[in-house]
């Protein structure tokens, strides 16, 4: 799962900026607006923190392979950092198929007292903001930062240990962005396709086909929110036409492309 949200949705104000982690991750900061809130599978595995509850809660967002609408009620602020794929499993310590479609506590993957340290960080994130800015609007600015900064040294502390990142993954991510099918991936970095399947389940979680269809989902909407024309979006993202497109988009994110766009969420 990923908190890669419409970006057009009403009333949600969304904001990301690149990650000091590398790799194409990002730290984002959210809003809830006053609806349903739709979060597009993008292949990503997400560390948040959600002001839900009285004390906030960590969590992890497993990749996703539908569209699913996050709860929260209008006005509720997340911040998240969002693993590029198959980056996740070696911060969280877990395959990424075993939070595939899943929202867990983050105590479920890590020892207690490693996320009871990260909690009270960011509680003092709180009193910290409160004592140095005056505007209720600074103040939440600078809350929303130093919590993503605080998920970042979280990351990057455990990445410092983590095993070198596995030199398939990347040629797997450029393989699928560029079409190649799973036998020609396989045979481009030496491995059976049953090794291929089980490498990918690990780092993405889901193999190298439908990884390639929520990657390329991406694409065409990233051309969508531009203003380009639908046909031409289908045949540039590498769908076989139109009506292709727009099967993979009511699939995966269980809208039209038309209503997506527009940011209905419901």
């Amino acid at each position: 799962m990923s908190e890669h949200l419409e970006r057009e949705y009403r009333e949600c104000e969304y904001r990301e900026r690149r990650a000091l982690i590398g790799r194409g991750a990002a730290v984002w900061t959210r809003t809830a607006g006053t609806g349903p809130q739709r979060v597009l599978p993008d292949g990503c595995t997400d560390l948040i923190w959600s002001e839900a509850g009285p004390d906030g809660e960590l969590l992890v967002a497993g990749p996703d392979t539908r569209a699913r609408l996050a709860p929260g009620p209008p006005g509720t602020r997340a911040v998240g950092l969002r693993f590029a794929p198959g980056q996740g499993p070696a911060v969280l310590g877990v395959p990424a198929h075993e939070l595939r479609d899943q929202l867990v506590p983050l105590a479920a993957l890590w020892p207690g007292a490693e996320v009871r340290r990260l909690a009270e960080r960011i509680a003092d994130v709180e009193r910290i903001a409160d004592v140095e800015r005056t505007a209720e609007a600074e103040r939440t600015a600078a809350r929303q930062a130093a919590r993503g900064r605080l998920l970042e040294d979280a990351a990057l502390g455990r990445l410092r240990t983590a095993e070198p990142p596995d030199p398939v993954l990347a040629a797997v991510v450029a393989g699928v962005s560029r079409g190649t099918g799973v036998a020609g991936i396989a045979a481009a970095v030496g491995l059976g396709e049953r090794q291929l399947h089980r490498r990918s389940l690990a780092a993405f979680g889901y193999g190298p086909k439908t990884l390639g269809r929520v990657l390329r989902l991406n694409r065409a909407l990233d051309l969508a929110r531009t203003g380009v024309p639908f046909a031409a979006v289908a045949a540039t993202a590498g769908y076989a036409d139109q009506a292709h497109l727009a099967r993979e988009v009511r699939t995966l994110t269980g809208v039209p492309l038309g209503r997506l766009l527009q940011g209905s969420g419901g």
